[in-house]
């Protein structure tokens, strides 16, 4: 089945122009799609056409499977079902400024990071664009009238530079004229630090705010946690994320996760701010959940304090992440390994119980809390 989620306007042109429609249908399916509709929903289709579409191609390959709203805040997360079965997690956050998402762009991670529960299954495979875009357009609906996403950050399941590709035509897909409408300067995206990607990332020519996972100061830290980092040192992917500066002009946000006796201490923070002197950068430092899998504890808040106190003193631009969702294990992988280990659970019982998540579950994500 055809992907139409996946296609820029003028593909779908083409795509229903060889279908013997005329190209303008192509206009107003692609419009459709980018509003959340399926083919029952374009209303100024024949019904000769939505049939035959429907036989061919596919115009909304994501649903809700289940969300959770927080009761501490407006915080809902979203365990998205894709249609072959697999599923992948999304997280929707209310700020002042509007509404942030969360997005996934594969089904699982292989990078093996020590502190996240997404990576704790491997990589299933990647998502389509399509799948990408989906997960948009289903909080879009969910909002109903209270609004949609104004906010993207690529930092559910996965790397999205591992599946570079198709993470560059959903980048395009969000500014394409008649689409779902969101400038790239409110996109983040999220990387443990793919050398060559990154800088491919930075030729092009897309304004995106790019998000580095460093969480340690030096390289004999940072391999314990990244298994990333026996491949690209940490100096080439500060270089890398320097020529990215460069390039787009925009700052680069540095992710920080605290790990209690790992890289937490004070000499850690003197350590990390004299790598980053005179780098246009800000810390975004993250106060891990502990993580019974990988044996990793979490910091107390003091710890956090110390830590941010030395940063402010070397004059490092840092700032300690807002918890959102807390109530709902915000963390991307969370719900998921929830999700599959119920379901072998209930297979395995052979019972019909509908319990899939508890909302009180611990354990860690990236962090263990949300991505902003």
């Amino acid at each position: 089945m055809t992907d139409l989620a996946s296609m820029k306007r003028g593909e779908v042109r083409d795509y229903v122009r060889n279908l013997g429609m005329p190209a303008f249908r192509g206009d107003q399916i692609f419009t459709w799609i980018h509003r959340g509709a399926d083919f029952a929903e374009m209303t100024n289709l024949p019904r000769s056409m939505q049939d035959r579409l429907r036989e061919a191609a596919v115009a909304q390959p994501v649903s809700v499977m289940r969300s959770f709203q927080s009761r501490v805040d407006d915080t809902v997360k979203f365990l998205f079902s894709l249609r072959d079965g697999n599923c992948v997690e999304g997280v929707l956050m209310h700020y002042h400024h509007g509404y942030t998402l969360c997005v996934s762009t594969q089904v699982g991670c292989r990078m093996g990071c020590a502190f996240c529960a997404s990576t704790l299954e491997g990589c299933v495979r990647s998502l389509s664009a399509g799948e990408m875009l989906g997960q948009i357009l289903c909080a879009n609906r969910f909002l109903g009238e209270k609004g949609r996403v104004h906010n993207v950050v690529l930092m559910g399941s996965g790397e999205p530079l591992d599946n570079y590709d198709a993470v560059i035509r959903f980048l395009n897909l969000l500014r394409e004229e008649g689409g779902i409408g969101i400038g790239l300067r409110n996109v983040s995206l999220s990387t443990c630090g793919l050398v060559e990607k990154m800088r491919a990332l930075a030729d092009e020519n897309l304004p995106v705010t790019l998000s580095l996972s460093l969480h340690a100061p030096n390289d004999r830290i940072r391999r314990m946690l990244m298994p990333v980092a026996r491949v690209y040192p940490m100096e080439a992917v500060l270089d890398a994320a320097r020529y990215y500066i460069e390039r787009t002009g925009r700052r680069v946000i540095l992710e920080y996760a605290l790990v209690d006796g790992v890289n937490a201490s004070p000499a850690c923070a003197r350590e990390l701010a004299g790598r980053l002197r005179g780098m246009q950068c800000h810390v975004n430092l993250i106060p891990l959940n502990s993580v019974p899998e990988r044996q990793l504890r979490g910091v107390t808040e003091s710890q956090v304090r110390a830590f941010l106190k030395e940063l402010e003193l070397a004059r490092i631009s840092a700032t300690r992440r807002r918890e959102m969702g807390d109530d709902i294990a915000g963390a991307c992988g969370q719900l998921r390994r929830h999700t599959l280990n119920s379901t072998e659970k209930r297979e395995a019982a052979d019972t019909d119980d509908e319990t899939l998540f508890s909302p009180e579950g611990g354990g860690g994500g990236e962090d263990g809390r949300l991505p902003l």
